[in-house]
């Protein structure tokens, strides 16, 4: 057991939900969140009651979308934090498990969305590494038809979401974690690049390989800096969190142009 103090300030179900209201969450809305559990001070009951104190506010008729994301589903050559042998490759190819929608745990997105995935009634979309989970009437529709060649575009939740009029929220997160920027990549003239993963077929499992875009979160704190500058984004205090509101359409029209301007066309970058 750790002897260290605990951090506060002290956080419930009730004051996460009055800080939510507060910041502007509206009953009924789309959501997509961005979080940090540890951003927000010492909850009371840990990130379960922080997703309650979210579907509080959206109320029955809101929607609560959160990246399921598990890129270390990828072609080990790709790895570099950490690295593993080339003499492994062969076999981390042959071996990965397949991405399962219900199983397959989330990485390097925080423990929110790992119990949002959990929550009674979540469904996921099926892409195996840059997959959504969402809870909510208008859940199904998001995370439906997540194309294994789309990571962010417009086979994406991230579309679907834009269509229908998503807020995004940064809790505790930064906009270097802002995913929406990425469907902007998509509309530019990114590069390509083959991405790979493990995936279960109607003839089992297989090892694919396909051309998608080159996703990068290269300068996203730059851009997000510009876009907070120019475009209105709310800003306020969840707990001891940082919390950053704003439409998720806006962010994307405003990414369009910004990374026009400022990433080479010419960029390799990969990522997942």
């Amino acid at each position: 057991m750790s002897t260290k103090p605990s951090v506060g300030p002290m956080c419930t179900r009730d004051s996460l939900a009055s800080d939510l209201r507060a910041v502007g969450l509206r009953p009924g809305e789309t959501l997509l969140v961005h979080s940090s559990l540890s951003s927000l001070g010492w909850v009371c009951g840990g990130p379960a009651v922080v997703v309650s104190a979210l579907l509080d506010v959206l109320g029955d008729g809101g929607t609560l979308v959160v990246p399921t994301h598990s890129g270390g589903n990828s072609d080990p050559a790709d790895w570099g934090n950490p690295p593993v042998p080339e003499a492994w490759w062969a076999d981390i190819r042959a071996s990965m498990p397949p991405f399962d929608a219900r199983t397959t745990p989330t990485l390097g997105v925080g423990v929110i969305p790992e119990t949002v995935r959990n929550w009674p009634g979540a469904v996921r979309s099926c892409h195996p590494q840059t997959s959504f989970a969402a809870v909510g009437p208008r859940a199904a529709a998001i995370v439906d038809g997540h194309a294994l060649d789309c990571r962010l575009g417009e086979r994406s939740p991230l579309a679907r979401l834009e269509e229908g009029g998503a807020r995004v929220l940064l809790l505790g997160a930064g906009f270097d974690s802002c995913t929406a920027f990425h469907l902007a990549e998509y509309r530019i003239s990114s590069p390509q690049g083959d991405n790979s993963f493990a995936v279960m077929t109607a003839q089992g499992r297989r090892w694919a390989t396909v051309r998608d875009v080159s996703i990068s979160a290269d300068r996203f704190d730059e851009l997000g800096a510009a876009f907070e500058k120019e475009r209105p984004v709310v800003r306020g205090a969840v707990g001891g969190a940082e919390a950053r509101l704003f439409d998720l359409a806006d962010a994307v029209a405003h990414a369009e142009g910004w990374l026009r301007e400022h990433r080479p066309h010419t960029a390799t970058t990969r990522g997942h």
